[in-house]
């Protein structure tokens, strides 16, 4: 076997470009355009062909893409040294995306993971204002971690975890001067979260089943900017169960459970398939998985189910 020959498949299985596919490797278009030749004659499939501007893969292209990544990923594994105990000197910066609600509460735990480990080692966090962008494929990213959407189709993903939502008020709000239940909940005026803008969701349609319909007086951005305006009026905002104890209270804010059933988030972390076996990357995978199991709390017994 061809290892090399593998590789170039590779890289074009996941690049669908010659000219990338080469920057990838680190050689020229001539030669991965002869290598995809080769390829095709051994395959007996043209692999990559040509639409409009671009370059899509066959059927046995698409089929064969997750098999290549998987066979390279073994073949590297044999050959690479064994893993030592830590990385005292792994001098490197990993970049991750991370929302501003799972920053909060895992950047400083996790970065105390990393430092104890890789004291040379530097972590930089993005906002999500780069997510439904290629920065995973061009490199601009290491780790993406939160609710993955709009990810390319080759990402490599993770789930980590799931966690109920709850909703916030001030601890004054007049909701709690009685029992939520639906009707009570969907009167209050409440705060949306969303970049784009939108102020429909989950427990919109929820309650819609019941025939109940929220005000949705402001939308913001982030999680941040909702907790903050909540604080101060008789708004209604959600975060996640459990999350931020000690910062909830010092914001003079109390959480109660959603009053219609609605999905739990579910977050995980997504790298492009080029780091799967890099030694580096694979222990900072290894660093966030258990930063974010580790500080996820349990959601209290016999709220959770109506969390949303």
């Amino acid at each position: 076997m061809d290892l090399n020959l593998l590789k170039t498949l590779d890289a074009l299985l996941q690049e669908n470009s010659v000219t990338r596919a080469a920057e990838r490797l680190g050689t020229s278009p001539a030669a991965v355009s002869r290598a995809l030749g080769r390829l095709r004659r051994t395959v007996g499939d043209p692999l990559l062909v040509r639409a409009g501007q671009q370059m899509v893969p066959t059927p046995r292209a698409v089929r064969l893409r997750e098999e290549v990544r998987s066979l390279l990923e073994h073949a590297e594994a044999v050959l690479a040294p064994a893993p030592g105990p830590g990385l005292p000197d792994l001098d490197r910066t990993f970049t991750a995306q991370v929302s501003d609600l799972l920053l909060a509460n895992l950047a400083a735990p996790l970065t105390e993971r990393v430092r104890a480990q890789a004291p040379r080692a530097v972590l930089a966090f993005l906002s999500e204002s780069i997510e439904g962008t290629p920065a995973l494929r061009q490199g601009a990213v290491d780790l993406e971690l939160g609710v993955l959407n709009h990810l390319d189709p080759e990402t490599c993903t993770e789930a980590l975890t799931s966690v109920p939502l709850v909703a916030v008020a001030r601890a004054d709000h007049p909701l709690f001067a009685g029992p939520i239940d639906a009707r009570r909940f969907a009167a209050a005026d409440h705060i949306g979260i969303s970049r784009q803008g939108k102020r429909h969701g989950p427990i919109d349609t929820a309650l819609a089943q019941q025939g109940l319909r929220r005000r949705t007086a402001a939308v913001v951005p982030s999680h941040t900017a909702a907790l903050m305006m909540a604080r101060t009026g008789d708004l209604v905002c959600l975060t996640l169960d459990g999350w931020l104890p000690d910062a909830l209270a010092a914001l003079g804010l109390r959480t109660f459970p959603i009053p219609v059933a609605t999905p739990p988030i579910d977050i995980g972390m997504a790298w492009h398939p080029r780091h799967s076996s890099d030694r580096g990357h694979r222990w900072f995978r290894d660093q966030v998985r258990a930063t974010v199991r580790h500080h996820t709390p349990s959601p209290p017994t016999g709220t959770s189910p109506r969390s949303g």
